[in-house]
């Protein structure tokens, strides 16, 4: 298959992310408004173009006063940083459908480079004749990379928000027109 476009389908995609909290647990989290432009033969992500952006203000950890402070300028600073983005740089095929995607991140106005496991999950059409495509992502990153500080030391030790944060990405696409 040629290199095409593919629009998202957010009603069947999801940015999700978690992070260690108080060192003994794992606080679960989402973005609920998010985009992606994809140029892509999914058979071959290689040659692929895939740029990402996440409304920050879109934060949802199921709890109003965190998403408060989450989008607070301790740490997403979505009043300056109202997007976090992502392009591809670079796509290594690793095996049979997956891939490392390597690319751009900037969250909060500083970009790093970080690389991602993807997999392209399977390819077909809709009940209604959409061709789509589906694809799953991991990855993590150290939020102190980003200039997302804010923490509280804790009585027993330790602090009270981890510093590596897991990613993970259920993505479909349609085919567009």
């Amino acid at each position: 298959m040629a290199k095409t476009k593919w629009a998202l389908d957010p009603a069947h995609s999801s940015v999700d992310f978690s992070v260690r909290h108080m060192m003994i647990a794992n606080v679960k989290g989402t973005f609920n408004s998010f985009n992606a432009v994809i140029e892509a033969d999914p058979a071959d992500l290689t040659t692929a173009s895939i740029e990402f952006t996440v409304e920050t203000s879109s934060v949802d950890t199921r709890n109003a006063d965190r998403d408060g402070h989450l989008v607070s300028a301790d740490f997403f600073d979505v009043e300056n940083h109202p997007t976090m983005t992502f392009k591809a740089t670079n796509i290594e095929k690793t095996d049979e459908g997956e891939y490392k995607v390597t690319g751009d991140l900037t969250l909060r106005g500083v970009t790093k480079q970080e690389t991602f496991e993807v997999t392209f999950e399977g390819q077909g059409k809709d009940p209604w004749g959409n061709e789509k495509a589906g694809f799953s992502a991991t990855g993590s990153l150290n939020r102190s990379d980003y200039g997302l500080v804010w923490n509280t030391a804790l009585e027993t030790g330790g602090v009270l928000v981890g510093d590596k944060v897991k990613i993970n990405l259920q993505i479909q696409a349609a085919k567009a027109e």
